[in-house]
């Protein structure tokens, strides 16, 4: 049986998809104000 193909790790996952992360480039404020406008809970992990 081979490996599962996704392996969660939580530090990796905020470096990649986080708030900051998302903040720091202005494509990402794009994707963040899209989610606030939308009406989104929660804005990214």
């Amino acid at each position: 049986m081979p490996k599962r193909t996704y392996q969660p790790n939580k530090k990796r996952a905020q470096k990649k998809h986080g708030f900051l992360k998302r903040m720091s480039t202005a494509n990402g404020r794009n994707v963040l104000k899209r989610r606030k406008d939308k009406g989104r809970k929660v804005l990214s992990k």
